[in-house]
């Protein structure tokens, strides 16, 4: 009975110990979290294009569109060019003026 009472005295202890000097160990850990979710962009996580369209399309932004080299082989830039088609197709409610574009790139890049 008595060695009960030990063990949960040290326990509680333990307990009040933490409880005062976890939230002081934990201070950098918590500012170091706040400075990363203040800094945070939800576009960082995206890996397709962002930017805005340049008047007359050059290989670079074909390429930056379809997430290819410009380098790529024909292959390799049809495939890129289904694969988004199918997200982006009007028909499936897409912006015909974003299907003009992929079409764009495609043809721009294919035709190297």
């Amino acid at each position: 009975m008595a060695s009960t009472l030990v063990v949960a005295g040290i326990g509680l202890a333990i307990a009040g110990y933490a409880g005062r000097y976890l939230p002081q160990l934990s201070r950098p850990i918590i500012n170091s979290l706040q400075n990363k979710i203040k800094n945070f962009s939800p576009q960082s996580l995206t890996k397709y294009y962002q930017g805005g369209f340049d008047r007359n399309m050059t290989k670079r932004e074909a390429s930056l569109i379809l997430g290819v080299s410009q380098n790529a082989s024909r292959a390799k830039v049809k495939e890129a060019h289904i694969k988004i088609m199918q997200l982006n197709h009007p028909d499936k409610g897409g912006s015909p003026l974003i299907a003009a574009k992929i079409n764009e790139a495609k043809d721009l890049l294919e035709s190297k």
